[in-house]
């Protein structure tokens, strides 16, 4: 194992993020502190295991990530099927005291298909048939995920997917006719398929002082717990919103709101700078791999990332709705955890397996 020459600084930005994201928790809920422990130890352990194997190899394998990709629809499928319903949504298959949320493994595989898919067909994604082609790889996870429902997941597969397509140089007039098309997806969506809370929490974003108690309470609580934080903060377990069960979702959604009302806007600016150093670290290595895989699997981790940084973020401080997205290594959960883990795993076994080191 050449730990050493593994990129350290993307390395202790997750370390920062996870122990802040435990401090959060041993504060909030201490309940859950030691399993998410447990997850944080499992995670890094998968992170430099992962480095360690060569997966350039596997890029030539088109089998491979087409392989990954329907284990991820088969288990999708079986969890619309089997999964029972927590907190209104099945998206979780329970194997004794373990949920895991197979929609998790389902971004994994599509970013994977994805960067072997434009790594070969990128300079041609102008023509109909590639870019009907990664829209069907799309559709199917994005079916099984919207029927659970889970508009959030969905939202991230989209995203995914979109951005592959503006990085591999998607003509001006296809966007064009893709808006007008997701457009009338939309207005079919919340016609048939969106539920009314769902719509409820889209309106409450254009409306955010209706529906104070019910809505928009999170959101409001959300924004209470922040600018109430000062630049210090309140001090550990001194956070009112969150310490008196005000803040819903202080360990998950809204761990960002909870961890800035007790360590204030110095400890939220820290959060952000450490987040956007893993960013730029996991685009660096990208930009100096040495094949067309390796770096669309770099750019479809930070796009992950991301995207998961822009919904929950965004929704803590309302500006866009509450669609239940965690905050990548920092929010409580294992399946999240594990499935970045295992990308930035791979991101640093690019870094690790350069032919010019």
């Amino acid at each position: 194992m050449e730990i050493k020459r593994l990129d350290w600084p993307l390395n202790l930005s997750i370390v920062f993020l996870m122990a802040a994201g435990l401090l959060s928790l041993t504060s909030t809920a201490p309940h859950l502190a030691g399993p998410q422990l447990l997850w944080c130890l499992l995670g890094f352990g998968i992170i430099i295991s992962v480095a360690n194997f060569d997966w350039r190899p596997f890029a030539a394998r088109p089998w491979f990530s087409r392989g990954i990709y329907v284990i991820a629809i088969v288990f999708l499928a079986l969890t619309y099927f089997i999964a029972p319903t927590i907190r209104g949504v099945r998206a979780w298959i329970v194997i004794g005291p373990f949920q895991f949320q197979m929609s998790e493994l389902a971004k994994f595989a599509l970013i994977l298909l994805y960067s072997s898919f434009f790594a070969k067909g990128h300079t041609g994604i102008a023509h109909f048939k590639n870019l009907f082609l990664s829209f069907a790889y799309l559709v199917i996870p994005l079916f099984f995920v919207v029927i659970q429902p889970d508009m959030g997941t969905a939202l991230i597969l989209f995203g995914i997917w979109f951005c592959y397509l503006l990085v591999c140089g998607i003509k001006w007039r296809h966007l064009l006719a893709a808006a007008v098309i997701f457009s009338a997806i939309f207005v079919f969506m919340w016609n048939g398929f969106l539920e009314n809370y769902q719509k409820d929490r889209i309106s409450a974003l254009f409306h955010p002082e209706r529906d104070p108690l019910g809505v928009n309470y999170s959101v409001i609580q959300s924004k209470i717990a922040i600018g109430s934080a000062g630049f210090f903060g309140k001090g550990f377990k001194q956070g009112t919103q969150s310490q008196l069960g005000f803040l819903p979702e202080a360990q998950t959604d809204f761990i960002f709101s909870s961890f800035t009302e007790e360590w204030g806007l110095l400890g939220a600016l820290a959060v952000l700078a450490v987040f956007f150093t893993m960013i730029f670290r996991i685009i660096k290595i990208g930009i100096f791999a040495d094949n067309n895989f390796s770096r669309f699997i770099c750019l479809g981790a930070s796009l992950l990332f991301l995207l998961h940084f822009v919904l929950n973020v965004g929704s803590c401080l309302g500006l866009l709705p509450v669609i239940g997205v965690s905050f990548p290594f920092l929010s409580y959960g294992g399946s999240n955890l594990l499935i970045n883990s295992f990308l930035v795993g791979m991101v640093q076994s690019i870094a690790l397996h350069r032919r010019f080191q």
